[in-house]
């Protein structure tokens, strides 16, 4: 499993490297037509998230003093994929006031 875990975390830090060299590029020309934001949107934010947290998740439970059998390390770093991916989602939401509701435009 060492093998699939290190394949998913260099496919998802490719990813991630590759998709924060396009924003900046297309925010520097001002084209919005090349901004992976723009053309994979939330969820393909979260997809490249989870690929690099399922790789770190599974190669830190690998690489565990502890001895973990190989089935608690996938549950582990299926844990990762999962928390990398809400992170993903949850970091660029819209700032909330303290009522809840969202702020009204100037």
């Amino acid at each position: 499993m060492v093998k699939v875990y290190a394949v998913a975390l260099v496919v998802g830090v490719v990813a991630l490297l590759g998709w924060i060299m396009m924003r900046t590029l297309s925010a520097n020309i001002d084209r919005a037509s090349i901004d992976p934001e723009q053309r994979l949107g939330l969820m393909g934010r979260r997809v490249v998230a989870a690929l690099v947290g399922f790789g770190i998740g599974g190669m830190s439970a690998e690489f565990s003093p502890r001895d973990l059998s190989w089935p608690f390390a996938l549950v582990l770093a299926i844990l990762g994929a999962g928390a990398a991916a809400w992170y993903a989602g949850w970091v660029d939401r819209e700032d909330e006031d303290a009522e809840g509701s969202k702020p009204e435009p100037a």
